[in-house]
């Protein structure tokens, strides 16, 4: 089923992701940017109990449920998240590398989100058995995190190449700041890793700086950064890093761990 809110379902997809056939962009052009503080009408679940996840991922969610006398499973639950997912370039990305992990990208652009829907649908389509575990979902992450997610869910938030707001009046539509960095720390479990990375220099020094502030994350070692295989996926998996790429740009980035504090 195909949901208003972007859920990628099993069946009433276009004819194109039914066949295997990957959507085209040209289709799906929208504004490179959307104003986070703005009223958007789309649904949103109440709390993390009403996010249908059968709707998002049906190979890990069958209509049929368990009989009588069978020991329900533990419920499986999102645990990564790319906020700002764009195309979801990351997503596909990511899947084959995790396939046993759950994972969604939050997207506010209507036109953005249904062409990482139908791509996803026609990834699985051509690829019978994979890319079941991505899915897609139009929201305001910048107000709606924890409609999403319990506390201590999630093991890893994506922020790449966010839109830098570069007025100063502007700077509370940015997606990482120490108000949001408190919701990410409650839906992160310790030990989470959120990825952030830019083009604009200035807007990297902003992100490590609030980072840095904030007392539940601590900058990943350098050793682990060259040894976590997601961090080459920053750079290169998404539309905007490979225009960056193109053009020769330098990128800024900041990868942080969730920590603990013995009040928390």
């Amino acid at each position: 089923m195909t949901s208003t809110n972007g859920a990628v379902g099993g069946g009433g997809q276009h004819q194109a992701s039914a066949a295997g056939k990957l959507p085209r962009k040209r289709f799906y052009r929208a504004r490179a940017h959307s104003n986070p503080l703005s009223d958007s009408h789309f649904p949103v679940p109440v709390s993390p109990d009403e996010f249908d996840l059968s709707q998002h991922y049906p190979a890990y969610f069958p209509a049929d449920k368990a009989g009588d006398g069978e020991e329900a499973a533990p419920p499986r639950r999102i645990r990564f998240a790319d906020v700002g997912c764009g195309f979801g370039g990351l997503l596909v990305g990511l899947s084959p590398l995790f396939p046993d992990t759950l994972m969604i990208g939050m997207e506010l652009r209507d036109k953005v989100t249904e062409y990482v829907k139908e791509r996803i649908l026609a990834l699985r389509a051509s690829n019978p058995g994979q890319y079941d575990n991505i899915s897609v979902v139009r929201t305001n992450s910048m107000k709606y995190i924890p409609n999403y997610f319990r506390k201590a869910q999630l093991t890893k938030m994506f922020f790449l190449f966010p839109d830098p707001h570069f007025k100063e009046k502007n700077h509370r539509r940015r997606v990482i700041s120490m108000q949001l960095l408190d919701e990410y720390a409650y839906v992160m479990e310790v030990g989470g890793i959120i990825y952030t990375i830019t083009d604009v220099e200035e807007l990297g020094d902003w992100m490590r700086s609030c980072l840095e502030k904030h007392p539940l994350f601590e900058a990943l070692p350098e050793e682990e950064i060259k040894a976590d295989p997601v961090v080459k996926l920053l750079s290169t998996a998404t539309e905007e890093s490979q225009k960056v790429a193109r053009n020769g740009g330098q990128t800024f980035h900041a990868i942080f761990r969730r920590i603990s504090l013995q009040e928390e």
